[in-house]
Order: C-alpha cells, then structure tokens, then sequence
C-alpha cells in the first residue's frame, strides 16, 4: 500500500532550529539521511519543499473565476516542509516508520488513491 509521509514544521521547531549552532545542524542532517537510507527500501521518493512564503494558491470555487494569491491555502502555525511517499505492507508500518522521523515534530500519513 502506498502512503505519502508528509513532514510539518512548528512555529517552535523553526525557532529552534535557527537558534542550533551549524554543528547541531549538520547532526540533525545527518540523522535525516540515515532514516531516508534506513528506510530506502520503502521510499519511493520524496523531496524538501521550499517555504511557504513561495506558495502560490488557486482558489476554484466554480462561483467564480479562479483567485490566484500568493501564499500557502491557509496561514497556520504548521507548514508543511517536505514529503516521501511510500509503500508499505498497511498503516501500522507507516506509522512504524513516521514514529522514528527525527527531523520536524510532525508527520501526517494519508493514503494514495489507486
């Protein structure tokens, strides 16, 4: 079955992140290379995502011409940085491998349609 993991930073997280020293980042780098080579049998592929502030939005609400606006959909306090999309035999072993992400405090897990 396939997944898309998809990595969600906080406000905090991101603050916390500026204020590590670049040791501390290159270490936090590291350990998000060993999961992606612990799991690349799993991995079909996956990607950073550049911040949200590069987002463009089209709003299609059929009443209307489409609203393009630049920005994420919505402004919340967790963004969405990054995804992998998976296969793995059922949800239990996405969430098996979403428990040990050691990058950002978020992991949404949603199923892709066959």
């Amino acid at each position: 079955m396939k997944y898309v993991l998809m990595f969600c930073e906080t406000e905090q997280w991101e603050k916390d992140w500026e204020a590590m020293d670049q040791a501390e980042r290159d270490r936090g780098f590291e350990r998000v290379q060993a999961w992606l080579a612990e799991n690349s049998d799993k991995i079909l592929h996956h990607r950073k995502l550049t911040g949200p502030e590069t987002a463009t939005t089209i709003r299609l609400d059929g009443s209307v011409e489409p609203i393009v606006t630049d920005g994420p959909l919505v402004e919340g306090k967790e963004v969405i940085s990054g995804y992998a999309e998976v296969e793995v035999a059922d949800l239990d072993e996405a969430i098996r491998m979403a428990r040990t992400w050691p990058a950002c405090p978020l992991v949404e897990i949603r199923p892709v349609l066959m």
